[in-house]
């Protein structure tokens, strides 16, 4: 199996992250035990964590125990920096970029990374996510926003442009979610419902707006979490484009007619959602992803894929490998390190 969607958090110190913004840039507070611990901002605890986050052994091991061939970690999105200064924002992104390729080096056919860009600044984000694809990134994650900026932004739209042109894979994930503190209090609902329509809002400003439209084919950009709530509604998105000229003023044709143009992993954690994914972005464009290792991601890799019998053999190898080994170019490593 080839996991697309997990994380990693360096052991970023206090010290480093006070010198970049002492409130808001993240560090690592491990414990006694060296296996838990608390990602903080300034003073203030963010994420409880444990060692699989930082310690690439550790994380090596628990893919020998769930059968995972290859897994590409991202940074985890409070890293990202896109609300600094540009300038500080790429040198940070360039640190970070280099601890992830430290992170992957001594298991270079388990793990594998992906960028982080300062994507307020497209001709900095460009210039990073060159340097890093030549450093050995397979690809770059990035926010679905920038502030107010969405993908449909012509910024965020050059840069995607740019990663077309450049044959570099785009992930997209979803943070600083919508509806904050005033409306989304307790039960982690900002990770239960504003994040998937923070994923599903990437997906429609890029069709709605024509700028998926008018950017090369060539682009291959897989949003996270199954699309947010994306396949569940498109639907209702193609009944107002058809009936609203409002909404189809910008998008030339049906909006599911670019749904194929998109992928998305596969951690929706439902079978009928899995099948309905797969119908609507096409069996080709879905890829395994288990947010790993985050408790809200899929505990045993591969397992909802593995029981939906109503993909075939060839399916189900397509989604738990052959599709991440297209959409990212994995030929260089040897297909024997990477199947399962």
């Amino acid at each position: 199996m080839i996991d697309i969607h997990s994380h990693f958090f360096p052991r970023i110190s206090e010290a480093e992250a006070r010198a970049v913004d002492a409130a808001r840039a993240p560090w690592l507070a491990v414990g006694a035990d060296g296996r838990s611990g608390q990602i903080m901002l300034g003073e203030r605890p963010f994420r409880p964590v444990h060692d699989a986050l930082w310690d690439p052994a550790a994380r090596v091991r628990t893919l020998d125990q769930t059968g995972v061939a290859l897994q590409i970690v991202c940074a985890t999105p409070v890293m990202f920096g896109y609300g600094w200064e540009a300038s500080r924002a790429a040198d940070w992104a360039t640190r970070m970029n280099e601890k992830a390729a430290q992170y992957c080096a001594g298991h270079p056919t388990r793990l594998a990374w992906m960028a982080q860009v300062p994507l307020q600044d497209v001709s900095l984000a460009c210039a990073e996510v060159t340097r890093a694809r030549e450093r050995g990134a397979v690809g770059v994650q990035i926010g679905n926003h920038v502030g107010a900026k969405d993908l449909d932004h012509p910024d965020l739209v050059d840069f995607l442009a740019f990663c077309a042109e450049s044959d570099i894979p785009v992930f997209v994930h979803p943070w600083d979610m919508m509806g904050g503190a005033e409306r989304m209090r307790k039960w982690m609902l900002p990770w239960l419902v504003a994040m998937p329509a923070e994923t599903q809002l990437g997906m429609l400003s890029l069709i709605l707006s024509g700028a998926l439209a008018r950017l090369p084919t060539t682009l291959r950009i897989c949003f996270a979490h199954g699309g947010g709530s994306f396949a569940y509604t498109l639907g209702r998105v193609d009944n107002a484009w058809q009936h609203r000229d409002i909404v189809r003023s910008d998008c030339p044709e049906l909006p599911s007619s670019y749904a194929r143009r998109l992928a998305t992993d596969s951690a929706v954690f439902d079978r009928g959602a899995l099948r309905l994914l797969a119908d609507v972005m096409g069996i080709e464009r879905v890829m395994l992803g288990t947010d790993a290792p985050f408790p809200l991601g899929e505990q045993e890799p591969g397992s909802l894929v593995r029981s939906c019998e109503f993909f075939d053999a060839a399916a189900q190898q397509r989604i738990l490998h052959d599709n991440a080994r297209a959409f990212f170019g994995l030929d260089a490593l040897a297909s024997e390190d990477v199947k399962g």
